[in-house]
């Protein structure tokens, strides 16, 4: 906590710390000895009766396996998706087998296929002295609709900001002649004459460089689809003696270029016939279509430029060659183990070296393809040099990765060199629905990650890589790659594209699909799970119907969920956390085996009620002493809510269905009123009990201090919305309290909800107003003016509409300091109302107290047991 401490302060000062506050080793590096795992054994044979076997039934990339095979416990991973079972094998069942003994041999077989690709590729990447191409940066382009001159798609002209700033300049004329594709020219620190934060492209349209007028959008996608968006080389990064820099693109890199492309015209037939290259189309049900055939990738090779293109044939040429030898070599088992670990360097490269994969110019280092979890289209990208970088790179990233993971098991629970804990590990491929490999009542711990309902269609993102790794992966186990994309229709996800034909109802079928398909997930645990065994389902997702579909789906399938808690893991500097409300906590729910007894006659959910808000009053109490804050505390509310009721189950709802019989209650019930109860916890803890304030005023309140952030998920504010008072998305929108986005909405600044003179009696930022039926309103014309015309113009406002004494209003401008994220970044406020209202607070009110910190809870009653296991 104090390194993370230490570097929040350093950022939000603007300084630069000297050294690496986190000194010590990530936790899973430290080795655990013979004695600690002896010791672990005897507390779990004691409570088990015997060592648990484990399993995961979603393994994914198999952290959770690994940790329970590295501790010794049988181990059981199971996984639909053939890229995904490919990585179990070859970081649970070959580390297992054969160890560090192993990392030599990957060294010297990867080697080879280092060498025999970099022979193919050397011409094609030419070498000058003194320094190393670490990357080449291209723009896409189009011909100008007027001119018919290249027009490159740059949304910005920067290589490098900061101290040593470097950005390029466009040149469309050399030597006093129009040029019809562009050049472009490095330059470094003063020599940046120009405003490089403004390039040709903004909002999906380009200006051309040659007339200055609009390149349309629509234009652009069409050229695309059309094929004639081409690619156009802007810098080149290089390592010297001095460091890393940037130069111009030379005729030598350009020709190099021309050269690649022609063979790839001249060989694309001959490669996609013998599977070299793949020819298989994006299929049609697709999720991304904004990602690729929006503009012009239909097939899985169309997301690579035509060198690119060459660096991944080479690759699969090369590993072709070398498994013959290493099958010529070896032994048929050791050598399948050798191309499992070795085919592996592929998905590295395929994720590094695309159309998607973009230039850092804050990090300065390469961003992958699946940065963020989608196909989104990349104006400008990088590509990653085959011969001296990529290819020894990826070889250095596999056997080192599996020299650790082998490492670590080996060290873990071993009293000697040699003296190996004995490990048990089983992987299976297939719907986690109908695993026949695991007897029944075999397993004492089913710990999972399952699929988040609508965030991540996993096989459609991964057969970006399965389209490659059947000619490579798929020649070592041909039996994970029979079919020409990975498994779409058996995956547990709400999956729109599988139900467009629906149309408007295709959103509720694909939910209804997701619950269904892990309800059938869940029968399969509650089967190979033991009496008394142990189900936790970790989950991290915002929406509400997620966690309706979860629950329902743990219930019907015969669970309990006997206690929950929110553990931290996503970094809040993320890449898709940044200023948004994005949880960065996993909820727990530890489930059991329903006891079938149904005694205490039918439950109704008014029977009920009055527990699920106890316990969402005592979690919220809880995890805020612990620390948990924001969106993350309102999550932390439904695993009890969802305790609760699956305790309780059968619960009815007190809504009967449409026929007027009685119905079983849907978890979001339940879920509805643990969020009722925390908004009017958090509302008594923000403002006071004896306050009363409008549902505008409130919603404002509760957004700021349950988002902590001006972006939150729409479904989140949705649920807040109805929460506070009734109100939706739209009559919050009209009032100018936030606006709708793609799947978010966001809180309007003061400037923002201005309104002006013929707008009538509305809410919002009314400067002439006689009295405002909204304290937010009020306030926000207050922070206004502060803003625009200084803090004695807004004292005056204050003054001329009474507040200056007004409860209601000073109770709010308390809420708003309890609120709003006070926190600064390079010594800027993040949030300037944050900085408006310190200043005012400080100048005219003095009763508001701003040293925040935690605002004591209110002490509850909390019921016995509720979070503890008998």
């Amino acid at each position: 906590m104090l390194a993370k401490r230490t570097s929040e302060a350093a950022k939000a000062a603007g300084v630069k710390l000297k050294d690496n506050p986190y000194t010590y080793r990530p936790a899973f590096k430290n080795s655990v000895g013979e004695q600690e795992i002896r010791e672990l054994h005897d507390v779990l044979i004691d409570t088990w009766g015997r060592i648990p076997a484990v399993a995961d039934v979603t393994a994914g990339g198999g952290s959770i396996p690994w940790t329970a095979l590295r501790l010794g416990l049988p181990t059981y991973a199971n996984d639909l998706n053939s890229v995904a079972v490919s990585i179990l094998n070859a970081s649970l069942t070959i580390p297992v087998k054969r160890g560090t003994a192993l990392t030599p041999v990957l060294r010297k077989w990867g080697q080879r296929i280092v060498d025999d690709a970099t022979t193919r590729l050397l011409e094609y990447f030419p070498k000058a002295d003194r320094e190393t191409v670490t990357n080449y940066l291209y723009a896409h382009a189009v011909a100008c609709p007027r001119t018919g001159r290249i027009v490159p798609l740059m949304p910005d002209w920067w290589l490098r900001k900061g101290p040593k700033p470097a950005a390029v300049r466009i040149r469309t004329q050399l030597d006093g002649v129009e040029l019809q594709t562009p050049r472009f020219e490095v330059v470094h620190g003063m020599d940046i004459d120009f405003d490089a934060d403004r390039g040709l492209l903004a909002g999906g349209r380009a200006i051309s460089p040659y007339d200055d007028l609009v390149v349309d959008g629509d234009y652009i996608k069409a050229e695309a689809k059309a094929g004639r968006m081409t690619q156009v080389l802007y810098a080149v990064v290089v390592k010297t003696s001095a460091g890393r820099t940037f130069r111009s693109p030379t005729d030598a890199d350009l020709e190099a270029l021309d050269k690649a492309e022609r063979l790839v015209e001249e060989c694309i037939g001959i490669w996609e016939a013998t599977g070299v290259v793949p020819s298989t189309p994006i299929p049609d049900m697709s999720n991304y279509d904004r990602g690729h055939r929006m503009y012009g990738i239909n097939n899985w090779a169309d997301f690579f430029s035509p060198r690119q293109l060459l660096t991944h044939a080479a690759f699969v040429q090369a590993f072709r060659k070398v498994a013959a030898e290493v099958q010529g070599e070896v032994d048929e088992n050791l050598a399948k183990d050798i191309l499992t670990e070795l085919a592996l360097m592929q998905g590295k490269a395929l994720n590094y070296n695309a159309r998607q994969a973009t230039w850092d110019v804050g990090r300065q280092k390469t961003r992958s393809v699946f940065e963020k979890h989608n196909f989104a289209f990349k104006w400008t990208f990088v590509e990653f040099p085959g011969p001296g970088e990529l290819l020894p790179w990826c070889l250095n990233q596999l056997v080192g990765a599996y020299d650790e993971i082998a490492r670590l098991l080996e060290e873990t629970g071993s009293s000697a060199p040699g003296a190996r804990l004995k490990r048990d590990v089983q992987v299976s491929a297939g719907t986690a629905a109908d695993i026949p490999s695991i007897p029944d009542g075999s397993i004492q711990h089913i710990c999972m990650d399952p699929p988040y309902y609508a965030n991540v269609m996993y096989s459609e993102l991964s057969n970006f890589f399965y389209a490659w790794q059947r000619e490579t992966l798929g020649v070592v186990t041909p039996e994970l790659f029979e079919e020409e994309n990975t498994d779409l229709e058996n995956e547990a996800v709400t999956n729109h594209a599988r139900f467009a034909a629906l149309g408007s109802r295709k959103k509720e079928i694909a939910g209804l699909d997701y619950e269904a398909k892990m309800a059938a997930i869940f029968t399969e645990c509650c089967r190979i799970l033991s009496d008394g065994g142990v189900l936790t389902v970790m989950f991290t997702n915002k929406n509400a119907r997620a966690w309706d579909a979860l629950g329902s789906a743990l219930i019907a399938a015969g669970f309990t969920v006997e206690t929950s808690w929110p553990v931290a893991t996503e970094p809040e500097s993320s890449s898709h956390q940044a200023n948004k409300n994005a949880a960065e906590s996993t909820i727990m729910l530890v489930c059991r085996k329903r006891n079938r007894s149904d005694g205490g006659g039918k439950r109704y959910f008014e029977d009920v009620a009055p527990e699920v808000r106890a316990a969402a009053r005592s979690a919220s109490v809880r995890f805020a002493e612990d620390g948990i804050e924001g969106v993350d505390l309102m999550l932390a509310t439904y695993g009890p809510a969802l305790s609760v009721i699956s305790r309780n189950w059968p619960v009815y709802s007190s809504v009967p269905d449409e026929s007027g019989a009685d119905r079983l209650l849907r978890p979001e019930e339940a879920l509805d009123t643990a969020r009722e109860e925390i908004v009017e916890l958090r509302r008594r803890r923000l403002v006071g009990e004896s306050v009363q304030i409008d549902s505008l005023t409130d919603f404002v309140l509760m957004a700021w201090d349950i988002f902590k952030a001006r972006e939150a998920d729409f479904d989140a504010a949705r649920l807040l919305a109805l929460a506070v008072g009734g109100l939706d998305i739209d009559y919050l929108t009209r009032a100018k309290v936030l606006k709708k986005k793609a799947g978010t909405v966001e809180l309007l600044a003061p400037e923002e909800r201005l309104r002006r003179g013929n707008e009538g009696d509305v809410p919002g930022v009314r400067l002439k107003a006689a009295r405002f039926e909204h304290l937010i309103d009020a306030v926000d014309t207050m922070l206004y003016i502060a803003k625009v015309d200084g803090m004695q113009a807004a004292k005056r406002f204050v003054d001329r509409h009474g507040y200056t004494d007004d409860g209601a209003f000073i109770a709010t401008i308390q809420g708003l300091v309890n609120a709003i994220p006070r926190k600064k970044s390079k010594g800027a406020w993040v949030y300037p109302e944050a900085g408006l209202l310190d200043t005012l607070c400080t100048l005219y009110f003095d009763s508001v107290d701003l040293s925040v910190g935690d605002v004591p809870a209110m002490p509850i009653d909390e019921p016995a047991a509720l979070f503890e296991m008998e």
